[in-house]
């Protein structure tokens, strides 16, 4: 079973780019669509972007549209998730999930999920 790791969040400040990672272990990561979703203090778990497993599709939440780019590396097993003009209002826990149903992937409902890496906006 895959395990997922996030790093990369911290301390920016407004306008400011960061690029998260959602690192792979295990088999068949190239096999599974990655999803990243974020919750914010206070706020449910909101979808930001999904990509599917060749690469090929991508989906976003219109709000990160055009500021928010979803990518991935299969044979480095990782996914990412470059974020740019932070502020504020980016603050939240940003998690990475993988699942082999993009249906799922797009819903939240991901077998699979990271614990999470902090970005402070």
């Amino acid at each position: 079973q895959v395990q997922l790791v996030e790093s990369g969040g911290g301390s920016v400040q407004a306008g400011s780019s960061l690029r998260l990672s959602c690192a792979a272990s295990g088999q068949f990561f190239s096999d599974l669509n990655v999803a990243w979703f974020r919750q914010g203090p206070g706020k449910e778990r909101e979808f930001l972007a999904a990509i599917d497993w060749s690469g090929n599709g991508e989906s976003y939440e219109s709000s990160v549209k055009g500021r928010f780019f979803i990518s991935r590396n299969n044979a480095k097993n990782t996914a990412y998730l470059q974020m740019n003009s932070l502020s504020p209002e980016d603050t939240a826990v940003y998690y990475c999930g993988a699942d082999d149903n993009w249906g799922r992937t797009l819903a939240g409902l991901l077998r699979t999920w990271g614990r999470g890496t902090q970005v402070l906006g």
